[in-house]
C-alpha cells in the first residue's frame, strides 16, 4: 500500500486531529545549505550560503581580500596557528566542524550533529546552513518545536531558500499545526508547481484545517500518481461531500474501495467517511467490520464508540472507548469522550478521573477542561470550577456552550457583570451556530503521514 507521493507507508493516513507518529523523520528532505565563508561587516563572521558550487571559492577570495588588507595580522595568526596541533585547528575551524556535524547527521548520530552545528553557531550566529541542519536534527529527534525555531532562524538568514520552506512546513505538520504549515508548503508549490510532496502535504493541511475547496483544488492534479493511495481518495471523497459534489464524492469512494479491497483499514476509512457525512447506520456497519477483521486496528474502536455515543448506546460506547485506550494509551481522545460520557450518565467521580487522564496527556483540551468545570459545579465547588471554564473559553472562544457555562460560574461566584457578558456572548454565538450546523461529536483518524517516513 502506498502513501503520499508513492513511498511505502507503514501505517497509513493519519487524519483529523490525531497526533502524528513519533517515529524518527526519515523522509527525503531538502538538501542542507552548503558551507561558505563570506565577508560581513563584523569581522570573523562566517555565513552559510545556499549554493554548493561556491563551497570554498568564496572563502578563498575572502581570505585573499583579508590578507591584502591586514597582511601582518594574518601572518601573526598563521604563525600562532602553526604552533598549535591539528586538533586545536579543527576545534576552531567552522568548515571542519560543519562537515563533521554533517557526517554525524548522515550517520544518525544526532547528539554529535547537534553539538557540531551549535558549535558553528557559536562561532557565527549568522550561519543559515547550521540552523537549517540543526532543524533537520531536531525533526529526526521528534523535537518539532526546536526544529521550528532553528528553521525560522535559517529562513530569516536565507529567505529565498525554498528547501527551508519545505522543512518548516514539515515541522509544523508534525506538530499538528496545519494552519501554519500551509504558507510554507504554498511557497514551495509557487516556486515549484510540479513538487508532488509539497502539493500532497499542502492539500492534506487544507483538509485538516477544514478548507475543503482548497483541499480538492490542490489534490486533484495528483490523481494519476495516487491510484493506490487510500488516504488520497478518502480525503477527496470527504472534501467533495462537504462541497456538495455527490458524483465526485461517490467516484472517489469507489476508487477507495477498489484500491483497498476488503481490508480492515478500508472499512475504518469508509466508516469514518460515513460518520463525517452524518450517515451513522452505514458508519456502524463499516466500523463493526473493521473491528471484526482487526480488533487491534488503531482508532477503529474509537470511531465505533463515537457512533454508539451518537446513537445513545452509552454503555456500548464506553466499552469501545475502553478498548481504544488499551491500544492508543498516549492519545487523549478516548479518555476525554469516556469522561464526558460518564458525566452525561451522572457518574461524576469516574468522569473526573477520565478527564484528568485526558488532560495529563494534553493540557489544552477545551472539552475536557469544560467537563472538569461542569463536574466541580455539579459537586457545588464553584471556585474550583471557574478556572477550568476560563481555560476552556480561552481555547475555544467561539463555543456558545462553554461561554454559557462560564457565565453561569461567574454568576454563582457573585461576578454579575462578567456573568451577564458571557451569557450575552453565548446567545450571539448560538444564533450564528443555527445558521451553520456542525456536529459536536466527531470520529477521528491519525493525520496523514509524511511520504517516505519510516517507523
Amino acid at each position: 500500500m502506498k502513501c503520499g507521493v508513492g513511498n511505502s507507508c507503514p501505517f497509513l493516513c493519519k487524519l483529523l486531529h490525531l497526533p502524528l507518529s513519533r517515529a524518527g523523520f526519515e523522509a527525503p528532505i531538502a538538501p542542507p545549505l552548503s558551507f561558505c565563508s563570506a565577508s560581513h561587516e563584523n569581522e570573523g563572521s562566517v555565513a552559510m550560503m545556499p549554493v554548493r558550487a561556491l563551497l570554498w571559492g568564496c572563502k578563498e577570495r575572502l581570505e585573499l581580500k583579508r590578507a591584502s588588507e591586514r597582511g601582518m595580522v594574518i601572518l601573526c595568526m598563521v604563525a600562532l596557528s602553526l604552533g598549535r596541533g591539528a586538533a586545536q585547528q579543527s576545534a576552531s575551524n567552522p568548515k571542519i566542524i560543519f562537515e563533521e556535524a554533517q557526517r554525524a547527521l548522515v550517520a544518525h548520530d544526532y547528539a554529535k550533529a547537534e553539538r557540531g552545528f551549535r558549535a558553528v553557531l557559536g562561532i557565527d550566529p549568522h550561519s543559515a546552513a547550521a540552523y537549517a541542519d540543526l532543524g533537520v536534527v531536531y525533526m529526526r529527534l521528534g523535537r518539532y518545536e526546536r526544529a521550528v525555531e532553528a528553521l525560522q532562524n535559517a529562513k530569516r538568514l536565507a529567505p529565498e531558500e525554498t528547501g527551508l520552506d519545505l522543512n518548516l512546513g514539515l515541522a509544523y505538520y508534525h506538530q499538528n499545526d496545519f494552519a501554519r504549515a500551509i504558507p510554507p508548503f504554498a511557497r514551495v508549490l509557487q516556486s515549484y508547481p510540479e513538487h508532488a510532496q509539497a502539493r500532497y502535504l499542502l492539500g492534506m493541511s487544507y483538509f485538516m484545517n477544514y478548507d475543503f475547496e482548497h483541499t480538492a483544488a490542490t489534490l486533484e492534479p495528483l490523481a494519476d500518481s495516487q491510484k493506490s493511495n487510500l488516504d488520497y481518495f478518502f480525503v477527496l471523497g470527504i472534501a467533495y461531500g462537504k462541497l456538495k459534489r455527490p458524483e465526485d464524492s461517490t467516484h472517489a469512494f469507489e476508487q477507495l474501495v477498489r484500491a483497498g479491497g476488503d481490508s480492515a483499514y478500508l472499512h475504518l476509512l469508509m466508516g469514518k467517511a460515513h460518520l463525517d457525512l452524518y450517515e451513522t447506520s452505514q458508519a456502524q456497519s463499516e466500523l463493526e467490520k473493521a473491528v471484526a477483521l482487526d480488533p487491534r486496528l488503531h482508532f477503529a474502536h474509537y470511531n465505533l464508540g463515537v457512533v454508539y455515543q451518537k446513537q445513545g448506546k452509552l454503555d456500548q460506547a464506553a466499552a469501545q472507548f475502553q478498548e481504544e485506550m488499551l491500544l492508543t494509551p498516549d492519545d487523549p481522545s478516548s479518555p476525554e469522550n469516556l469522561g464526558l460520557l460518564y458525566l452525561e450518565q451522572g457518574d461524576t467521580a469516574r468522569a473526573l478521573a477520565m478527564l484528568r487522564r485526558a488532560l495529563k496527556i494534553d493540557s489544552q483540551l477545551p472539552k475536557s477542561l469544560d467537563g472538569m468545570g461542569k463536574a466541580y459545579l455539579r459537586m457545588g465547588q464553584v471556585e474550583q470550577a471557574l478556572p477550568y471554564f476560563q481555560r476552556a473559553v480561552a481555547l475555544a472562544p467561539d463555543s456558545a456552550k462553554m461561554r454559557f457555562q462560564l457565565g453561569q460560574a461567574y454568576l454563582k461566584t457573585g461576578q454579575r457583570a462578567q456573568g451577564e457578558k458571557e451569557i450575552k456572548e453565548a446567545g450571539r454565538l448560538q444564533a450564528e451556530a443555527r445558521k451553520k450546523f456542525e456536529d459536536t461529536v466527531s470520529g477521528k483518524l491519525p493525520a496523514p503521514e509524511v511520504p517516505g517516513e519510516k517507523p
